[in-house]
């Protein structure tokens, strides 16, 4: 921007350099097409051609030339709208008086571009393929995975971003929802709270956004632009008006500069002239009768009040402005009555400025530098200078000597007078010793005033008698500094009819009291309030000739009033110019002052540097003038139409707003809010018209794509609805016809777009992005479907038109997944195939055609899609179901809230349609097909989550297609497995297989993968869900019934072909038995048991059976150990008292011992049985898996056996045992006892009677034996508890 005080050379150097691409033509108003043709680079024939052929042109070529004449001339005119509208524009900048720049709004932040997805795509890939250094657990990692395929690879969120809606804080929140419900499903641990755990993904989630990137650099950069987003500095704002209306920057400069904006002064003054100008424009409207067409003939007169209202409230808004800044006085605040309904005109008093009410404040800077011609004075006196401003305080400067004078001390001095006396006088120190004060040298006396010289100047002192140096004279600088609301000062001569009525010069100020009160003031010296004082309001100054008579002066310039004329004279002419101008600024006159001769241009090198305000004003005009400005700065704001103006600069506005980098939503910033607010209180924009242009603009913006926040839209529809339905929301009560032509329109428009919204909900809102705007469209639809801003629309009506965009969202929706499904399964079929991985874009063009060829030829797609690949197409489309209602609860219910029926009809709607292509898939399965249970597993697990969609329409179709299919499988499982129960069993080796054999394994597999089926299709149906429940464990409990029989059956089967004698070994056959006994008994409780509460019935009944058999087959196998013992005893009975047997043994054993060693007769009987107890303890104890069975077994085992002996021992009580029986039995009960004991059976039932009377009777007839024979050979009852020596 060019300065005010800048050169003429440096400023004609950017002009003329500048204006050599761009101003030729712009020159005039008219455009000759010589010029136009030389301007636009030849698009005219030239000269030269046309005279060496001097052919006529075609009636094309033609055409042509005038096509292009009329566009340049369009393109003309266009660029005058532009530069008038901008000087306008700039006005407003200047000296704002209406609006602000809000500090309360929204801030905006950094839009995301396509180049930024891409780059955050790939982040987020690199970070999933490992090559970032970012530490990650596997819950986080399955976060990010679902965040990059579901939203940052969508192809809505590519739309958004293609339409400038989505910022960086949108992908960080959706992030965060996304991720919340996950962290919430995590299991707690210890001493890690759900919130750090957030915390910590969100951090490595702003890492792996932000890349490479220096994260100080990202937030410098942030900080700068959300600065700029919140408020701008009048340079700002010029440039970017400048970029939004297309200006050059010389032009800027050149406007600047001739509409002299730096100049407050002359911006007010533009103001009150557009104020009076536009309270004559009421006046005319009223005289002639040219209304704007309204509603009503009565609006007219209510449209006068309105157009003067406005004025009045803009004078009321500029009196409020401070005339100084930070001044020290309360200026009276008086207001100029244009309209008697507001100002009582009457009231002449306060009007009226009294000479108290004209207080000016001066700062005095007194800068005493030196003084010459001192000789008189011995070198090494001291003197020194005072200083003082009439009334008021006296200073004094340091000390000097005499041989050199000098100080350079500055005196700073307040005074209220404007034309002071400031006394400077000179000492010197008296050497006397009765001297009393110092002696007096000299003084001056000076008459400043703000206009004086600045610099230091010499001036000759007053010497006293005293002193003989007369001439003394003291350098010496005054700065009086002009306050803020003195415009001007100056000595004139004047003559006027009530004030100044002898023509005579005097010293005036031009006072601003308010922004409407000036007042011409005269002063005499050392006084602080006016002799006489003239207030402005409602003269009109202008140029004048010399009045003859009048003997003073030579530029005449005169303040006329209707019955009034005061006329003022200046010395020369620049100052007259001056005057003039002030007052032309102070009076707000309609009229510009024209001087009778054009002042002669000044360059940089002449004219003095103390005049060179008036000129240079003329110049930048001048200059203005000669590149073809002048006709837009003086140019009358108030014949323009501004409603059209405005019209043009908020929609170019909007234009920039959307194509920066902010994501706004359609919503201007800060500084384009104020500068469109103040430009249409300055200028008269009625505040429905704004909103209806805005409006319009945002609706176009929106049908072509672009993103626009429903709110926005709200707010201006609803000032548009209260102006016109008369509830005057900015004060004016008057509506024109067009005004609600247009209002109707938009409003149908409107209601259009906003309908499309809701049936693209999914596309228009991706993700519940931007926040709140689904909620804010239901929200304003409601609003315009409003047949006034009273009347409340009847809910039904709502209602019922959600319900049909709903309808048409449910096809859209279904329709978009069905052919995102087909792509989908196209694409990969064709990967699949060698032929099309060769290139991505022959894959996209062969999907087209086959896509094309399958819509001319749907049979064809028909035979060639087999049942397994359409259920497979089916399911993944299921998928796509489930995936969409999933992100409509978690992303859009809320917006719904109010009409939640609408949503669950929405999601019936949307299902219902997919229940077509369901149905049509499962009819061409096989009935022995059952690949399609996976299908309604994947459906019900959802639906029967959802509250709403529960046993809904579709969710009872699945069931009615689903519930014969089960109950057919569950038939056929049932007779599968009794079919395989039936031959396993015959075909049974009893191999121990896990905890069975491998028949009752593979059933009870079988039971409970056939259960987990059925639990997890979790049917909905309470009713049918126990029905199946109570199928299954009946069944089961049949099975393992049929199970534990044919077992047992087996077992009593194994046994009976077994050996009786001490060789029989327990074969793992047997314990495998009593192990399918023990896994029947557990799996029982997991198949059989009922749930629910219900009686565990079909539990109660196989554990009855399973105790029966178990306890049969201990009891058969207790049976056969006692057999063996059986036979054990028998072989010894030989030995009994009496027989022959027995004789013939003992005789032959004594007669055999005197030659040879006879072995112990007998004792391989007892080994062998000792080996069998051992052997068969050990195979159970390691074989069988149930402990309480072994020790049961073993408990009977010993008892019977036990009870055997005793027995056979009773049956001989009155015979004495052969010492072989002795031997055997006494070896037999020992081993028992310990080995049994050894197993874990209770001291109380190894220690019983029969125990007691077996050891007692062995240990007599071991003593008897003692006697007789003459010892045991070491076999003996003694210490029964302890190990024989030979073991």
């Amino acid at each position: 921007m060019l300065d005010p005080s800048s050169s003429e050379e440096e400023s004609d150097g950017i002009v003329e350099e500048e204006s050599k691409e761009a101003m030729a033509p712009q020159s005039g108003s008219r455009i000759s097409p010589s010029r136009t043709s030389e301007s636009s680079g030849g698009l005219a024939p030239s000269s030269s051609r046309s005279s060496a052929r001097p052919t006529s042109p075609s009636p094309s070529a033609a055409s042509e030339e005038k096509e292009d004449l009329e566009k340049l001339h369009r393109e003309e005119e266009e660029r005058k709208k532009k530069l008038q509208l901008y000087v306008f524009v700039m006005r407003c900048i200047a000296y704002p008086f209406n609006a602000k720049q809000p500090t309360d709004m929204a801030r905006r932040q950094q839009k995301i571009t396509k180049q930024q997805l891409q780059q955050t795509k790939d982040r987020f890939q690199a970070f999933l393929n490992g090559d970032t250094q970012i530490v990650a657990d596997e819950a986080f990692i399955n976060a990010v995975q679902s965040y990059s395929e579901v939203f940052l690879k969508s192809d809505r969120v590519a739309k958004m971003v293609q339409s400038g809606g989505f910022s960086a804080s949108d992908f960080r929140e959706v992030f965060k929802r996304h991720i919340e419900k996950r962290v919430r499903s995590l299991p707690e641990i210890d001493g890690l709270s759900k919130e750090t755990v957030l915390s910590s993904w969100m951090a490595k989630f702003d890492t792996i956004y932000r890349g490479d990137e220096d994260p100080r650099k990202a937030q410098q950069r942030m900080t700068a632009s959300a600065a700029s987003e919140l408020i701008l500095s009048k340079d700002q704002l010029y440039e970017m008006f400048q970029n939004i209306l297309g200006i050059k920057k010389f032009e800027h400069q050149l406007l600047y500069q001739a509409c002299q904006l730096d100049n407050l002064d002359e911006q007010a003054a533009q103001i009150r002239r557009e104020l009076d100008g536009r309270l004559q424009m009421a006046d005319q409207i009223a005289r002639g009768g040219k209304f704007p067409k309204f509603v009503s003939k009565e609006m007219e007169a209510m449209y006068i009040e309105e157009l003067k209202s406005s004025v009045n409230q803009l004078m009321a808004n500029l009196e409020s402005m401070p005339v100084s800044k930070g001044g020290e006085f309360k200026l009276q605040k008086l207001k100029r009555g244009h309209n008697t309904s507001i100002i009582d005109m009457g009231q002449e008093d306060e009007n009226t400025l009294s000479k108290s009410d004209v207080v000016l404040s001066f700062t005095l800077e007194v800068v005493i530098m030196e003084v010459q011609g001192l000789k008189s004075l011995a070198p090494n006196r001291i003197v020194y200078c005072t200083m003082e401003v009439e009334g008021g305080e006296k200073l004094q400067t340091d000390q000097a000597e005499a041989s050199k004078p000098t100080w350079g001390t500055q005196g700073d001095f307040t005074t209220t007078h404007p034309l002071p006396a400031v006394k400077v006088k000179l000492f010197t120190e008296s050497t006397g010793v009765l001297a009393l004060e110092d002696k007096e040298l000299g003084r001056v006396v000076l008459h400043p005033t703000p206009n004086s010289p600045k610099q230091s100047e010499l001036h000759k002192m007053t010497v006293t008698k005293a002193c003989p140096d007369q001439d003394l004279k003291i350098k010496l600088a005054i700065r009086m500094d002009k306050p803020q609301n003195m415009k001007h000062c100056g000595y004139l001569w004047a003559l006027g009819k009530n004030v100044w009525k002898r023509w005579k010069k005097r010293f005036f100020v031009l006072v601003q009291v308010s922004q409407y009160t000036f007042a011409m003031c005269s002063y005499r010296e050392k006084k602080s309030e006016p002799q006489e004082l003239l207030q402005l309001d409602g003269y009109t100054v202008d140029y004048s000739d010399p009045q003859p008579g009048l003997d003073g002066g030579r530029a005449f310039f005169n303040a006329v009033k209707e019955g009034d004329t005061v006329i003022f004279a200046s010395d020369d002419e620049q100052d007259r110019i001056l005057w003039v101008q002030a007052m032309y600024r102070a009076t707000g006159q309609s009229h510009k002052p024209v001087p009778p001769t054009q002042v002669q241009k000044l360059n940089s090198k002449g004219g003095a540097s103390a005049q060179m305000d008036a000129p240079i004003s003329q110049f930048y005009a001048d200059r203005a003038q000669k590149h073809g400005m002048d006709e837009f700065i003086s140019a009358n704001p108030c014949s323009f139409d501004h409603a059209s103006l405005f019209e043009m600069v908020q929609r170019l506005t909007l234009d920039h707003r959307l194509n920066d980098t902010f994501c706004c939503l359609g919503w201007f910033s800060p500084g384009q809010v104020f500068v469109l607010d103040e430009y249409c209180a300055r200028n008269g924009v009625r505040g429905c018209h704004r909103h209806l242009c805005y409006l319009r603009d945002l609706l176009e913006r929106a049908e072509s794509g672009a993103i626009i926040d429903p709110t926005l839209l709200h707010y201006s529809f609803a000032f548009c609805a209260s102006h016109v339905h008369g509830n005057r929301p900015d004060g004016l009560s008057t509506v024109t016809v067009d005004e609600k032509d247009r209002f109707e329109d938009i409003k149908e428009r409107l209601r259009v777009i906003l309908e499309n919204h809701i049936v693209n909900f999914r596309y228009c809102f991706p993700f519940g992005r931007p926040e709140g705007a689904l909620k804010a469209t239901l929200s304003l639809l409601e609003r315009v479907l409003m047949k006034d801003i009273v009347t409340p629309v009847p809910p039904e009506e709502v209602k019922g038109v959600i319900r049909k965009c709903l309808e048409q969202a449910a096809q859209l929706n279904y329709q978009q997944i069905k052919d995102y499904a087909k792509i989908e399964g196209k694409k990969r079929e064709m990967f699949e195939h060698p032929v099309f991985c060769l290139a991505s874009q022959v894959m996209d063009l062969t999907i087209l055609e086959k896509g094309q060829k399958d819509q001319k030829d749907p049979e064809n797609v028909g035979r060639l899609v087999t049942p397994a690949k359409k259920l497979e197409e089916t399911i993944r489309l299921a998928e796509l179901v489930i995936e969409v209602l999933q992100q409509n609860q978690e992303h859009h219910a809320e917006a719904f809230a109010w009409w939640t029926d609408l949503m669950v009809e929405h999601a019936e709607n949307f299902l219902a349609l997919y229940a077509i292509d369901m149905d049509a898939a499962l009819e061409i399965q096989s009935p022995e097909s059952w690949d399609s249970f996976p299908l309604f597993q994947l459906l019900n697990d959802f639906l029967r989550t959802d509250y709403h969609l529960c046993n809904g329409k579709f969710h009872k179709h699945l069931q009615d297609l689903y519930a014969p299919l089960v109950v057919r499988y569950v038939d056929l499982m049932e007779s599968s497995i009794a079919q395989s129960i039936h031959k396993g069993f015959d075909r049974e080796s009893w191999e121990p297989v896990n905890n069975g054999s491998g028949t009752s394994e593979d059933l009870f597999w079988k039971l409970d993968a056939l259960q987990t089926f059925i639990r997890d299709l979790h049917w909905p149906e309470e009713e049918f869900a126990k029905h199946l429940e109570s199928r299954i464990k009946l069944m089961s409990s049949n099975m393992i019934e049929n199970c534990v029989k044919r077992t047992r059956m087996a077992f009593e089967s194994k046994l009976a072909k077994s050996s009786k004698s001490t060789d029989f070994r327990i074969s793992p056959a047997l314990c495998t038995m009593f192990n399918v006994m023990v896994d029947a008994k557990d799996q029982s409780a997991k198949l059989c048991a009922m749930e629910m509460g219900q009686e565990k019935q079909f539990h109660s009944q196989i554990d009855e059976l399973i105790e029966e058999s178990v306890r049969d087959m201990i009891q058969l196998l207790v049976a056969k150990f006692v057999a063996i013992l059986e036979g054990v005893l028998a072989k010894i009975s030989r030995y009994d008292e009496g027989t022959l047997f027995s004789s013939f043994l003992s005789f032959t054993v004594k007669a055999a011992s005197k030659y040879v060693d006879v072995p112990k007769p007998g004792m391989d009987v007892a080994d062998g049985y000792v080996t069998f107890v051992r052997h068969s303890q050990d195979m159970l104890r390691e074989k069988v898996n149930e402990e309480v069975y072994i020790e049961r077994l073993f408990d009977q085992w010993y008892t019977a056996t036990m009870n055997l002996l005793g027995t056979w021992l009773t049956e001989r009580m009155d015979q004495q045992l052969h010492v072989y029986q002795l031997k055997i039995l006494i070896r037999i009960t020992k081993k028992k006892y310990r080995d049994f004991r050894l197993q874990g059976v209770l001291d109380s039932t190894l220690n019983s009677k029969m125990y007691d009377t077996v050891r007692n009777r062995l240990t007599v007839e071991e003593a008897t034996a003692s006697v007789r024979e003459g010892g045991m050979q070491g076999i003996s009852m003694k210490d029964s508890d302890e190990e024989d020596e030979e073991d």
